[in-house]
């Protein structure tokens, strides 16, 4: 990845506009941040303040910054209103390689908005990012998450048995991945 690639590129979908995380986001992220049902779903505690939130969102914006992850916010495209986020992050050492994550509000889910933006994002990483491998993680139990990667060309690889703790119980991942050839061979490209 190039130095000038530390900012994500903002990417527009029929209803999304995909753009950098910015400090000025941490108010609508709290929303998000701050619901169990969405924190729930990757094991962590929701954030009980939006200080907490404003202070994941100066960590990600300095480590963006450094080049250590690419955070985007989703907007609904007429509204502007936030609505999610996604990143590429855990780079390997060549930069060729990320985990990519993602959230939504509850009230967006099973709209086919995250299959857009991380079709979006999916394409931008294995085009203009030049990277050629993503991953994900998801919980074991996270089955609509399982299938939206499955959906996006994602393989399944592995499970990572008792590997993260949620909710006081260790509780299994899968672990998926996508090469950048799966994807040009799924597509008919």
């Amino acid at each position: 990845m190039t130095p000038e690639a530390h900012v994500p590129s903002t990417l527009m979908t029929r209803r999304l506009r995909i753009r950098p995380l910015e400090v000025a986001d941490a108010e609508a992220l709290f929303v998000l941040k701050s619901d169990p049902s969405v924190t729930a779903c990757y094991g962590q505690d929701p954030h009980p303040s939006v200080e907490r939130t404003r202070e994941w969102v100066s960590r990600n914006v300095e480590e963006q910054q450094r080049g250590e992850v690419l955070h985007w916010v989703l907007e609904l495209r007429d509204e502007g209103e936030i609505i999610g986020a996604c990143c590429l992050w855990n780079f390997n050492d060549s930069r060729t390689c990320a985990e990519i994550g993602y959230e939504l509000r509850p009230e967006f889910w099973r709209q086919g908005l995250m299959t857009e933006a991380l079709s979006a994002i999916i394409d931008h990483a294995f085009g203009s990012l030049r990277f050629h491998r993503l991953e994900a993680v998801p919980l074991a139990s996270n089955r609509a998450s399982i299938g939206l990667l499955l959906k996006l060309g994602f393989r399944r690889e592995g499970v990572l048995r008792q590997r993260q703790l949620a909710g006081g119980r260790h509780v299994d991942q899968w672990y998926l991945g996508l090469l950048e050839a799966d994807r040009q061979a799924d597509s008919g490209r």
